[in-house]
């Protein structure tokens, strides 16, 4: 006789802190009105290679990872999943700035300004 086995639900390849979620939450409700989610890419610039973009997205693309948040859809870009996997984004503001951060353990440098990384 064969043991069936359960496995766990797959885990999302980034991790949303609260913070981040309530960022997309605020995102999606001033967002155009074809917007059905917002999405993280690693599109190549910088002087390390890749960096983080947040956009809005108008339509799934077949092979992005959806997130359901409590505040909308979070997309991450198919070709850019292999990069991020196992990472945190966060949503930081002190008196100085505002902006999305990202604790990757897949980078393994960043240039000094903090634009890019590289893996």
């Amino acid at each position: 006789m064969t043991e069936t086995r359960t496995r766990p639900a797959p885990k999302a390849a980034v991790i949303l802190t609260p913070r981040a979620e309530q960022r997309v939450a605020d995102l999606m409700a001033k967002a155009p009105e074809d917007a059905i989610g917002v999405k993280l890419s690693t599109p190549r610039r910088g002087c390390s290679g890749l960096a983080y973009s947040v956009d809005y997205v108008t339509e799934e693309a077949k092979f992005d990872e959806k997130i359901e948040t409590p505040g909308g859809v979070f997309y991450i870009d198919g070709a850019s999943v292999l990069y991020l996997v196992g990472s945190t984004m966060d949503w930081v503001e002190d008196d100085f700035s505002a902006g999305f951060v990202f604790d990757n353990p897949n980078a393994k440098g960043a240039c000094g300004c903090g634009e890019s990384f590289m893996v």
